[in-house]
């Protein structure tokens, strides 16, 4: 069910019941081959209204694309940005779950495993989306497969990277 994540960035809105894949990202296979990286704009916003410290937490986001083990973040903060591959996999089934009860097609849901997930972490995601009744489900690894389309984390050095994939008003200079 649209939107998906395809969808949701075209439409600059939530790719569904995601959670956020990333706070940091480079999307691969954009735009004519070029490399996108993104930071997520609501977490910057979030830092610069709260006066969190700016460079380092930008360095974090672009080493890692997560503040999950980020020292000097509140864990507040680390709790309100936590990232798809952060979410427990029975915590995105039960989303999923509570979501398709009110809608007759299937749901656009990828459970995004970090790349150290094993053979026994997909089939028990498998299992227990079976067991819930669940319609369908994606399972994703990181890493899994070459050339993927979302990397976490940038991978680039800050002076080759846009924050914003859109004109945000609050950071246009057109």
């Amino acid at each position: 069910m649209a939107p998906t994540g395809t969808i949701g960035i075209i439409a600059d809105t939530s790719g569904g019941i995601e959670p956020l894949f990333a706070l940091a990202y480079r999307r691969e296979h954009a735009l004519g081959g070029e490399p996108l990286v993104e930071i997520n704009p609501l977490v910057l916003r979030y830092a610069d209204a709260h006066r969190l410290d700016m460079p380092d937490l930008i360095d974090v986001l672009l080493a890692t694309g997560r503040l999950g083990d980020a020292r000097g973040v509140p864990e507040s903060v680390r709790r309100l940005f936590v990232t798809a591959t952060e979410v427990p996999v029975r915590r995105h089934l039960q989303i999923q779950h509570a979501f398709q009860r009110h809608v007759d097609n299937a749901v656009s849901k990828t459970i995004n495993l970090p790349e150290d997930a094993c053979r026994e972490d997909v089939s028990s995601a498998y299992l227990d989306g079976w067991r819930l009744g669940l319609k369908g489900i994606t399972v994703y690894r990181c890493g899994s497969r070459a050339g993927q389309v979302l990397t976490l984390g940038a991978g680039e050095d800050m002076t080759a990277h846009e924050f914003f994939t859109k004109c945000d008003p609050a950071a246009c200079r057109l």
